[in-house]
């Protein structure tokens, strides 16, 4: 008898249980799509940014190249010679905002395609390599700042900031180190009501969550997810797009529930196309595409 009430009490309590198997299979993917190649012979793609039409812009860094996907017409190139952009993101304004570490700065591209400096140098010292950036609802910049030696450097370029950290850029141009603790800041993305960042702090393997004060700092840092992603997205439904290895789809409450193999190590990921339903992946030397049934936000 006690052995029978033991099994009735472990099955209560594995039927009571959200399944593990069906959190892993949530099918966000469109019916029947696979990831699809839309364009190879880059040197390593990265900073992939959706403009208000839904095309996506992402940069070839070592051929300092900028390029746009379009959904219909495929890809043409959009501008060389960027200033060594990495990441990318669309202001409300439609401005291209981009990471450019051959001279560390923050800059965006005109109508004209001319290259504007936003910000460079903190507290009187050269910024490390900003790599990735989000801009919130309210105009507010945040930014990565890891240190990788880049060969396009000159020979007395040297890392400078005592830490590898993340910055707040305000709509008035003032500027805070928000995050100091990191060992290696990457990928990062915040939600559409500018209430919630998360940062993946890629040299210790893990994405932190963060609560977005009225004055743009930070405050409860919570630990989201084992990943130590190069680049995030995230979809209206509030699930987060890591890219480690593959492309790992984590719920708002931190669950994973999606895998997505990618022929190449992805670097980073967006939402495109005009309906925002095209997931977008940059990956080393190519770019794919997936067809999704939950849509992007960004």
């Amino acid at each position: 008898m006690k052995i029978q009430n033991t099994v009735y009490f472990l099955l209560v309590i594995l039927f009571s249980m959200p399944s593990i198997y069906s959190q892993n299979t949530i099918d966000i993917v469109k019916k029947n799509a696979q990831v699809e190649m839309a364009g190879t012979g880059f040197l390593f793609t990265e900073g992939p940014a959706v403009a208000n039409d839904g095309r996506v812009y992402f940069t070839d860094q070592p051929n300092d190249k900028i390029h746009v996907w379009d959904e219909k017409k495929g890809i043409s190139l959009y501008l060389e010679e960027t200033k060594r952009s990495n990441g990318m993101y669309f202001n409300k304004k439609g401005q291209l905002f981009a990471c450019a570490d051959e001279n560390n700065q923050l800059v965006y591209f005109d109508e004209n395609k001319k290259i504007n400096v936003v910000f460079q140098d903190f507290e009187g010292k050269h910024l490390n390599a900003p790599n990735d950036l989000w801009i919130a609802p309210n105009g507010t910049i945040y930014f990565t700042d890891p240190y990788y030696h880049r060969t396009w450097w000159h020979d007395d370029h040297k890392e400078v900031q005592d830490v590898q950290g993340v910055y707040l850029l305000s709509p008035l141009g003032k500027v805070t180190r928000v995050i100091s603790d990191f060992v290696k800041p990457n990928g990062i993305i915040g939600t559409p009501d500018g209430k919630t960042l998360y940062v993946a702090d890629i040299g210790d393997n893990k994405i932190w969550k963060y609560t977005i004060q009225d004055d743009g700092t930070l405050a409860n840092k919570t630990f989201f997810a084992p990943h130590g992603s190069d680049g995030m997205t995230i979809d209206t439904k509030g699930n987060v797009y890591l890219t480690s290895g593959k492309v790992w789809v984590y719920n708002a409450k931190g669950a994973l529930i999606k895998e997505i193999e990618v022929p190449e190590k992805p670097s980073n990921v967006c939402f495109g196309g005009k309906k925002r339903n095209v997931l977008f992946i940059t990956a080393r030397t190519s770019v794919y595409t997936l067809k999704m049934k939950v849509k992007g936000v960004n």
